[in-house]
């Protein structure tokens, strides 16, 4: 029915038309399309990916659409946007939002292989294939805004593994065209292949989160359009029984109003937060302070100089899944407060060489992470709008040097610069393309609506 919150979505998802985009909300998706591209290129280069690519090529059939870093090879649509997701949050580089996920990583991929699996007569135009990405966006936001639980870092299932299937399977509908009662079906398809826990973060698992949600979201679209039907109230709150509800503690969807001048994108309100380096987004915090109060040290003490330190005391939120004292692992250590912390108290910085074996075994850093304690003072909330990252250096001499970072250089109240966002793109492209291609790439992206055939991206 159409009064019905997921019978709103629905009519969103096919009322949706390029003027219904601002300006503000072309550029940013631009961005994130961008950025989401180099992430997933320098991601091609992991060993994650090259298990998902190893097994995706044992099915070989329907091979039209194309792979993140590899020339040449292509894989069937669905199989094609579960590798390309993999890659794209192999290295938790992707984007993020508030409420928490990683949006772009869960909606592009998907979009990108369809594109390429329609015939040449109805190749979509770059315009169309924005608009079906900021509706992917959307309908992502819409449903996080359901739960309040939603709003905090997440305890149970790992959120683009949830709204991302249905972004996606939103998206890809937008693309494929499918009437609202298609729509509304792809919803609640999508809806049963939603949802991973949480206690996979920090392992080789976790990427499969994004692939599988952008892959699962592009077949639960692919399955409406060929009459697969689902319960048409799959977003509403049903009592004594469980739709996207099962999801969340506390649920109460709201209807989706029509496109148009009653509707303002979520993008619009809010930008995004692009990463300076690969690692989970509450590590962005503690970095900066750490590299503050690093720059305090090194005034004080002419270097930096680890045997004048008695203690690292973080004052971080309360989140056990990003607390890892230890890490042995990259994945490990892109999850963990500490290790982060002391890198860039070490190096000065953090990058993609941070989280090689080498760095996270060396002796200097497990010496310096034995000198962490951890505090969680009550006003440090779990959530990524209102979270803060402190690291204060206990001297041997009793002198005490802090460092706070409330909003790091990336977040969406701090958005990247266009020269920063082209200097992390062009790094991360240039790991498996050449600079031409590079550069045309940025053009492509830059010029999307007037691309005749998006499937040139």
């Amino acid at each position: 029915p159409e009064e019905s919150v997921t019978g709103s979505f629905a009519s969103f998802i096919r009322g949706a038309r390029p003027e219904h985009l601002s300006q503000t909300v072309r550029q940013r998706s631009k961005r994130m399309i961008l950025d989401s591209i180099g992430v997933g290129l320098v991601g091609s280069t992991t060993r994650v990916f090259d298990i998902a690519l190893r097994y995706c090529r044992l099915y070989s059939s329907g091979a039209v659409s194309s792979v993140y870093g590899k020339p040449g090879l292509k894989l069937s649509p669905t199989l094609a946007a579960f590798t390309n997701g993999v890659a794209t949050h192999s290295m938790d580089f992707d984007d993020t939002w508030h409420p928490a996920t990683h949006p772009s990583g869960a909606v592009l991929p998907a979009l990108l292989a369809a594109s390429q699996m329609l015939p040449p007569n109805a190749k979509p135009s770059g315009l169309e294939f924005l608009l079906a990405f900021n509706v992917g966006l959307e309908v992502q936001g819409r449903l996080m805004h359901f739960s309040t639980e939603a709003h905090d870092i997440p305890k149970r299932f790992h959120p683009p593994s949830v709204v991302g299937t249905l972004g996606s399977a939103a998206a890809a509908a937008k693309l494929l065209s499918l009437s609202s009662a298609q729509c509304c079906h792809a919803l609640g398809i999508a809806a049963s292949l939603a949802g991973a826990p949480m206690a996979n973060a920090a392992t080789q698992a976790k990427p499969l989160h994004v692939g599988n949600a952008t892959r699962l979201g592009l077949e639960a679209a692919l399955l409406a359009a060929r009459g697969m039907e689902a319960n048409p109230l799959i977003l509403d709150d049903i009592p004594g029984c469980s739709g996207f509800s099962a999801f969340y503690s506390v649920y109460q969807p709201k209807p989706l109003s029509a496109p148009g001048e009653r509707h303002e994108f979520l993008l619009e309100k809010q930008d995004i937060a692009f990463k300076r380096f690969p690692a989970h987004l509450g590590m962005h915090w503690v970095v900066d302070a750490a590299l503050s109060v690093r720059n305090l040290f090194v005034n004080y003490a002419g270097s930096f100089s680890p045997s004048l330190i008695r203690s690292v005391v973080l004052k971080i939120p309360v989140s056990k899944y990003i607390n890892r004292p230890f890490p042995s692992s990259e994945h490990q250590a892109r999850h963990s407060f500490q290790f982060n912390a002391c890198a860039a108290l070490l190096d000065g910085e953090v990058g993609l060489g941070s989280f090689s074996e080498s760095s996270i075994q060396r002796q200097e850093l497990r010496e310096l992470l034995g000198k962490v304690v951890v505090e969680h003072p009550e006003d440090n909330v779990a959530n990524f709008d209102k979270m803060y990252g402190e690291v204060a250096l206990l001297l041997h001499s009793g002198d005490v040097l802090t460092g706070k970072c409330d909003t790091f250089y990336g977040h969406w109240r701090k958005p990247l610069s266009e020269e920063s966002l082209l200097k992390k793109f062009r790094s991360n492209a240039s790991h498996v393309l050449p600079e031409e291609k590079i550069e045309a790439i940025i053009t492509l992206v830059d010029n999307l609506e007037n691309l005749p055939d998006s499937s040139q991206l």
